[in-house]
């Protein structure tokens, strides 16, 4: 028996990246879990490379009512959630004199008020079945994790917006950890380093997504990346595998007295200013 066979998971944005490598290992473990990203045809390719039962919602969960109807299609197909991971995100960064309220507010849209949409979906199907296994004196645990960065709990130049939106994420997950744990619901986030996805790869013109018809740059110059891995004391980036381990800790078992914490995720780089 896996170790979390019977159990319902909802990754956003698991089409690539450290999504998808999450959405694999809660799979491999036994969940059944949901795949979301804004392309619905990447989202299906990926389902169907996933070994164990999979779902499908492609849709812009920045629009009221969309995290709603995800969670909805989850309850629908399997009845119930048991585990929900907060990763859906991308950068926009510029420093803060260029900024516009456009950039600064699409980063928090994504990175704050997205998981705060979805943690207010998943209530219902979380805490009701938490009330009747109090009474009945059994002890089940639910788990939410929360995809923050280093760049919100110790600041990046160049990602006001970015920051602030992960930043955001960290202060929404220990206020519902103070608010659920009566519930068994864990709720807890993990602060990634330096990761090696699109986002950290080379800043060209072939490294875009499209986001509302409009093309987003996405990556870094390559002088930061080398000077990245420089500041690393494992003296590397992180694979997507090796992030998304983290994240299945906070989903397992082992983690039932982890609550309300920020798991760093950096290869023990805490170069700046930490909160």
């Amino acid at each position: 028996m896996a170790v979390l066979d019977g159990k319902v998971a909802i990754v956003t944005g698991s089409a690539r990246g450290i999504g998808r490598a999450t959405a694999e290992i809660l799979s491999e473990h036994g969940a059944k879990v949901l795949i979301n990203d804004l392309d619905g045809d990447l989202a299906q390719q990926t389902a169907s490379e996933i070994g164990g039962e999979t779902s499908v919602f492609a849709g812009d969960l920045t629009q009221p009512g969309v995290p709603d109807q995800l969670v909805q299609q989850v309850v629908d197909a399997w009845g119930q959630v048991d585990i929900l991971v907060n990763n859906a995100g991308y950068t926009l960064d510029a420093p803060i004199h260029k900024m516009s309220d456009e950039w600064f507010q699409r980063m928090i849209d994504i990175h704050s008020i997205v998981p705060f949409r979805m943690c207010r979906a998943v209530a219902p199907h979380m805490r009701e079945p938490a009330k009747r296994e109090r009474e009945e004196g059994r002890e089940v645990f639910r788990k939410i994790v929360n995809v923050s960065s280093i760049s919100g709990t110790m600041g990046n130049a160049g990602q006001a917006n970015y920051s602030s939106g992960k930043s955001a994420v960290v202060g929404l997950t220990k206020t519902l950890a103070k608010e659920w744990g009566q519930f068994k619901i864990n709720v807890n986030a993990v602060a990634f380093g330096y990761i090696d996805t699109r986002l950290t790869a080379a800043k060209d013109e072939s490294n875009v997504m499209e986001i509302g018809g409009e093309k987003v740059q996405l990556g870094i110059p390559e002088q930061l990346r080398s000077m990245g891995a420089m500041l690393i004391p494992l003296g590397r980036p992180g694979t997507p595998e090796e992030a998304a381990g983290g994240v299945f800790f906070l989903c397992s078992p082992w983690s039932n007295y982890v609550h309300g914490q920020v798991l760093n995720i950096t290869g023990g780089n805490f170069t700046g200013m930490t909160s």
